[in-house]
Order: C-alpha cells, then sequence, then structure tokens
C-alpha cells in the first residue's frame, strides 16, 4: 500500500462537490493492505451504517468498497461483514460527524477472528460530508480512487476538504 507516516489517501471523482483527497489511517493490527490501486471503484454506505450484521445492500457492496460508520460493533466486526459481503474493503467513518482531526487506532478485538480486506478509519466530518453529498445528489454511491500516491501532487495542487485542518 501506499502510505506516509501511516496514512492511506483515497480521492473522491464524484460527485463533484466533495471531490477532495481524504486522509484515513489503516488499522493497527487485523485487515488486510491494498496491493492494487482502484482508479474507479465505488464507495457504498452500509445499510444499515454501522454494519453490524446483515447487511440490505450487500449486493451492491461486492467488489467494491464500504464505507461505515463507528458505533455498535467492534472495528473488527465491521470489516468481517464487509468482507462476508464480497467487499474488497472497508472504511470506517467515525460517528463523532464534528471529527475533523482525531484518528482513533483500530485494533483488533478479543475474538480471535480475523480480515483479508483493508480498514481504514475515517474522520467524522469527512464521513459526514460524503454521506451528506450522496444524500443530497440522490446518489447510492461515490466513485473513488485508492490508493492515492500524494508524494508526486504537488501541495498546491491537492484538493484538500475545506473543513479539514492538514
Amino acid at each position: 500500500g501506499l502510505r506516509i507516516h501511516e496514512y492511506l489517501y483515497f480521492q473522491v471523482l464524484s460527485p463533484g462537490d466533495i471531490r477532495y483527497i481524504f486522509t484515513a489511517t489503516p488499522a493497527k493490527d487485523f485487515g488486510g493492505v491494498f496491493n492494487t490501486r482502484y482508479d474507479q471503484i465505488h464507495l457504498v454506505p452500509a445499510d444499515p451504517p454501522e454494519a453490524c450484521g446483515e447487511l440490505n445492500n450487500g449486493v451492491f457492496i461486492q467488489d467494491q468498497i464500504a464505507l461505515v460508520e463507528r458505533g455498535g460493533c467492534s472495528f473488527l466486526s465491521k470489516t468481517r461483514v464487509v468482507q462476508e459481503h464480497g467487499g474488497r474493503a472497508v472504511i470506517i467513518a467515525d460517528n463523532a460527524y464534528d471529527n475533523d482531526s482525531f484518528y482513533i487506532e483500530m485494533i483488533q478485538d478479543s475474538s480471535r477472528r480475523t480480515a483479508d480486506i483493508p480498514a481504514l478509519f475515517l474522520l467524522g466530518r469527512d464521513g459526514y460530508m460524503i454521506r451528506r453529498s450522496l444524500e443530497q445528489h440522490g446518489l447510492p454511491w461515490a466513485v473513488i480512487s485508492i490508493p492515492v500516491n500524494v508524494t508526486s501532487i504537488p501541495t498546491y495542487e491537492m484538493m484538500q476538504p475545506p473543513w479539514t485542518f492538514w
């Protein structure tokens, strides 16, 4: 995977009003890594958002990336639910919608289970803004590129979310 200081970056390509590069942190001690770069893959909000059990929209998550909300069960449980639905990765957004700077370290739970797909943590403000944009446009998913190598992008060209402090 393309990591800088244990951050991983992805870019929303559509919808255009959130066409920014977002920062996420990989799970500390579970989940896989990105061995492939996905230039256009769907980021599908899970239904229900916490993804602690069967997903109502699991068919749309197959071969895509799920956007999940923190809470209700362990990070590992959420990752396994998405994996069982055929997802390629999971991005777990903080459920504190005003969180625009504090990354939570996602660690293994005590169950001794494993997960093979990558699991990333996203700031609550970023997750909220992505979901809000999809709702406003009536879209079932965003189109993203992941991971993005930000070392090749000049700082002045990096499209960062205006609400996030970098």
